[in-house]
């Protein structure tokens, strides 16, 4: 009985010491994960699995740290041994991680799947909303496929390699060959060092030998992502947070990125500055200016981000000062990584995410910049993208040819650049296509010939044509989510008109507008634009040209009075109180000529058709005062009305 009690006791403490001594594994593990080391984590972890481990945040922990470092295979499958834990309380952001670490393992069924879970549990998610936005990505990504031949640079060693940037016929780019460490560089801003800007030269067939650029450009820090002024003298760039060319570190122990400026003469670097909006709590990297660079574009998980990092732009005004940050808004960014924004000549934004729909890891998106209210994101397709992380996109548009890094299979190192050459435009807008039918209402006979438009919310003109012999029509719609209205208008009889909603760029198809002859002829003194309950025409301030959405009232009103061709009408045209009353007179009567013009030269004969001015005599609502009403209400008043004479 004494031995049996001893070899318990023995047995015990043996098995407490063993868990004595995984736990202290385990706290090892995730203190290096907690400080951004994570192929020592990786590693440590893996060991507690060996030995029979299964615990939830080693699963979590051992899959986010190989899809930071973009091993995104192994990502997968620990995952896999993550959702496969009966008992597991998972976060919703694991779902997401999960579904895009298949992506890269070419699972898109799988990837699908998973990402109607995320969908289900996270709805307002702009991830969850772009993905049910675009179910058919991999369509849309393959009808953009096949626009670019790339090529493996010869300068890429076998460490990181990434970051190209324009400087004249140089090329510069971020290396960690000076290491030798193939760790990622792309987005987890941590402590590692050892990342120097080179730059090289062009030869007949690729480029020359690499050169480290000036010491006070690479320092005992990170240097990376660089951006020149089109005269080389300026550069802004990106380096950790330093104090004497070395680390400071936040009050985790992070060393923050910033972006700095600097002077550039004949290859020295000089006058370098950190920019105002950094700080030692947040990492902002990777500039780019704009082309005619007054504008300064950025990757930053400052506080107001979306997600994981947002793009950012500033003003970079013309006293040197800079202005303050403003968030690109949620149809760029998402809750994972937006990063690596660049600008080219024509006003494009090209930038890396894992947030958008996409082949898997980070690739390549781009948008016209022209009008943020109308942002539209293009995926640049296959083979710039692939299934790994493809990121850091430049291009000359004049040649059509660039540079960007991925790190996909076949190349020389972890992150290598390579070249490309755009072989066909990208398209960057986007149309849906409206399509219906016009007939009669009574005899329910097709309308050829009838007039069509497509006004948007903001009642814009989007679109115009006429039906056919079988009374069909198809226009280009809007891509934009809203709601629309199509109208019909054909001489003899009345307008018809129909909304729509667009939802996730859909097409429209199915409409019938139904049109009732005209029996009735206006009365004298009525005014056509009520009585035929047409959209008011309206001018801009202090203008008298014919607008687009003013003209397609006016057509209507050609359509109704070629009806009656006997019926002579008076333009009386006013203006808004925004002006002398002697020069609102003259302005009106500038508005009535040019309303009788434009009225002629559809074919109104000139002597049914009169001009008047009232200048601001006679105004439809109280806007008496410059300061009384907003500018859509003193619109109210800058009209043409066409009274029935005769």
């Amino acid at each position: 009985m004494k031995n049996k009690i001893n070899s318990f006791l023995v047995v015990t403490c043996l098995a407490g010491s063993l868990a004595f001594a995984q736990d202290k594994n385990n706290e090892k593990a995730k203190r290096d994960f907690d400080q951004y080391s994570y192929a020592n984590a990786i590693e440590k972890y893996e060991t507690l699995v060996e030995k029979g481990y299964t615990e939830e945040q080693i699963f979590k922990n051992l899959g986010d740290a190989n899809y930071v470092n973009a091993k995104y295979k192994d990502a997968a499958g620990w995952y896999a041994k993550l959702f496969a834990l009966e008992s597991a309380d998972i976060e919703t952001d694991y779902i997401y991680r999960y579904a895009q670490a298949l992506k890269s393992t070419k699972d898109y069924n799988a990837s699908d799947l998973w990402m109607e879970r995320f969908r289900a549990a996270k709805s307002a998610d702009v991830r969850a909303i772009k993905a049910a936005e675009n179910p058919d990505y991999l369509n849309d990504i393959d009808e953009r496929s096949g626009r670019y031949i790339i090529k493996n640079l010869g300068i890429n060693s076998t460490a990181s390699d990434f970051a190209p940037a324009f400087n004249g016929e140089q090329l510069v780019f971020a290396t960690a060959r000076d290491s030798g460490k193939v760790t990622r560089r792309i987005h987890e801003w941590n402590n590692q060092p050892f990342l120097n800007l080179y730059s090289a030269n062009p030869d007949e067939t690729d480029f020359g030998t690499v050169t480290k650029l000036d010491k006070n450009a690479n320092k005992k820090t990170h240097e990376s992502s660089a951006t020149f002024t089109k005269d080389g003298s300026t550069v802004y760039f990106t380096r950790n947070n330093s104090t004497n060319g070395n680390f400071a570190r936040d009050s985790k122990g992070v060393s923050r990125l910033k972006i700095y400026r600097a002077k550039v003469s004949d290859g020295n670097w000089s006058n370098i500055v950190e920019l105002p909006f950094n700080s030692d709590e947040y990492s902002s990297a990777h500039p780019a200016l704009s082309p005619d660079e007054s504008k300064l574009y950025f990757a930053s998980d400052m506080p107001g981000s979306v997600g994981e990092s947002d793009i950012f732009v500033v003003n970079l005004n013309s006293d040197g000062s800079i202005g303050a940050p403003v968030n690109m808004g949620n149809v760029i960014n998402t809750e994972a990584r937006e990063t690596f924004p660049f600008v080219s000549s024509d006003n494009v934004l090209y930038f890396a995410s894992d947030g958008h729909p996409g082949l898997g890891g980070l690739d390549v998106y781009a948008t016209k910049i022209e009008d943020l209210g109308k942002l539209y994101i293009v995926n640049l397709g296959k083979p710039l993208n692939s299934e790994q992380d493809d990121f850091s996109y430049i291009v000359n548009k004049e040649t059509n040819k660039g540079f960007f890094a991925s790190n996909r299979e076949g190349g020389q190192g972890s992150d290598d650049i390579y070249s490309f050459v755009e072989n066909e435009p990208l398209e960057l807008t986007c149309s849906t296509v409206v399509q219906g039918r016009v007939i009669d209402k009574e005899t329910k006979e097709p309308i050829a010939d009838a007039q069509i438009s497509i006004f948007n919310t903001e009642d814009q003109l989007i679109s115009s044509g006429v039906s056919a012999a079988d009374g069909s029509f198809e226009l280009s719609g809007d891509c934009q989510k809203g709601t629309y209205n199509v109208a019909a208008i054909k001489v003899d009889y009345e307008k018809n008109d129909a909304d729509f909603v667009v939802e996730n760029s859909s097409d429209t198809s199915d409409i019938i507008l139904q049109l009732d002859k005209i029996t009735k002829r206006a009365a004298v003194g009525t005014d056509l634009s009520k009585y035929l309950k047409l959209r008011p025409v309206y001018f801009d301030l202090d203008k008298s040209n014919i607008r687009p959405d003013a003209a397609a009232t006016m057509n209507e009103v050609v359509a109704y009075l070629n009806t009656f061709p006997d019926m002579k009408v008076e333009v009386q045209s006013h203006t808004d109180v925004r002006a002398s009353d002697r020069y609102n007179l003259r302005l009106s009567n500038r508005r009535a000529r040019s309303t009788v013009a434009w009225l002629i030269e559809k074919g109104i004969d000139p002597s049914r058709i009169t001009g008047k001015g009232f200048g601001e005599t006679i105004l439809t609502n109280d806007c008496t005062t410059r300061n009384s009403c907003t500018d859509e209400r003193h619109e109210e008043n800058r009209r043409s009305e066409f009274i029935v004479v005769e």
